[in-house]
């Protein structure tokens, strides 16, 4: 666990949420929360360096021993629209009202940071227990559709299974879903999520229905294992391999590299020979590569990755000025005619190029 330092013996600062959770199951944890009791604001203003605050949410960014740590008031809030970001209606509550806002029982877990006394309010260290994710009231996923996608994130981590009620209301939920929802937080959950790589996530995703959160239309779960394909081919953006197989996307706001990703994929036709491969995937992101593979042919894309994208020609335009070629869309041309015998002969030399140039006609 990652303990931060501070001078002060406050019986009013606790660990809260993921860390004592992984402190618990024994994991390293991700990140550290501590709320303080009260207004954590003019707590952190006495002993630290103050780099930001957000009065609105009671929350804190203070320097301590040269690190960047963030302190939250204790709060209580509504969500006024739900779905939405929940409105603040008390800062400096109680910590039993902090904790039943949150999540789930294990997520609801105190630490006192003086003592290392556990505090819990919601029986989570009997849910940690028994792997049990359990929502703290029966409005949890209407109040915050993003809990459905973070409990499947919880899931995968660390081998939970939804506690029989929520699982209701999860189903609930998802055969009634409000879709005036933030999706700047579905995003965000959605990345976390499946950066993480896992098949049974997807599978869980697919098979319970909570892409409907994204994309309402029926979706079938793709043949090919996608963590076993990205862990062969790794590619930066994992989420967007799975994600950018719903069918309707437009919910999401992407940006404009990520929606390029995605375009492309979608609007590469059909690859009849290692000429069309190599010109279609040549230069192209390798999530839009593995996406097409996915939904359309798994064959050129291994092909490619595994064989084509090793050949490059060698001749350039200063090469074809120094045959007498004078610069023209007739290079480009030259390029694909050189490019097309170095696909059929990968052992084609320099020299053989430079032949080959001089033996195009157009």
């Amino acid at each position: 666990m990652d303990i931060i330092r501070i001078n002060d013996n406050s019986d009013k600062l606790y660990y809260i949420g993921g860390i004592v959770r992984d402190k618990l199951l024994g994991v390293q944890s991700l990140d550290v929360d501590i709320t303080y009791v009260g207004n954590a604001i003019e707590y952190c203003s006495k002993f630290g360096e103050v780099i930001q605050e957000n009065p609105d949410f009671g929350t804190v960014r203070v320097n301590v021993g040269g690190r960047a740590v963030d302190f939250a008031s204790t709060r209580a809030e509504v969500y006024e629209k739900k779905g939405h970001l929940p409105v603040v209606t008390k800062i400096g509550c109680s910590l039993k009202e902090d904790v039943l806002r949150r999540d789930f029982t294990v997520n609801a877990l105190a630490m006192s940071v003086s003592t290392g006394e556990i505090v819990d309010y919601a029986g989570g260290r009997e849910d940690l227990k028994n792997k049990l994710l359990r929502v703290l009231h029966d409005e949890s996923f209407i109040d915050d559709p993003t809990r459905i996608i973070r409990a499947l994130k919880f899931r995968v981590r660390f081998g939970f299974e939804l506690e029989e009620h929520t699982r209701r209301l999860q189903e609930d939920y998802l055969a009634h879903i409000n879709y005036d929802m933030s999706y700047k937080r579905v995003k965000k959950e959605l990345i976390e999520t499946f950066n993480l790589n896992s098949q049974r996530a997807f599978e869980i995703f697919v098979n319970e229905g909570i892409y409907k959160l994204v994309s309402p239309e029926n979706f079938e779960l793709p043949k090919i294992n996608i963590e076993e394909l990205i862990k062969k081919y790794p590619v930066q953006n994992i989420w967007l391999v799975y994600i950018g197989l719903l069918p309707d996307l437009s919910r999401l706001e992407f940006t404009k590299e990520e929606r390029k990703i995605i375009e492309d994929a979608r609007t590469i036709g059909d690859l009849k020979n290692d000429f069309e491969i190599y010109k279609a995937f040549d230069g192209l992101a390798s999530e839009s590569i593995l996406l097409y593979g996915i939904l359309k042919d798994m064959r050129a894309v291994v092909r490619y990755l595994d064989t084509l994208a090793n050949i490059k020609i060698s001749i350039t335009g200063e090469d074809l000025k120094r045959l007498g070629i004078a610069p023209s869309p007739e290079y480009q041309k030259i390029f694909d005619f050189v490019l097309k015998a170095k696909l059929e002969n990968p052992k084609i030399t320099f020299e053989d190029e430079i032949q080959l140039a001089k033996n195009f006609k157009n």
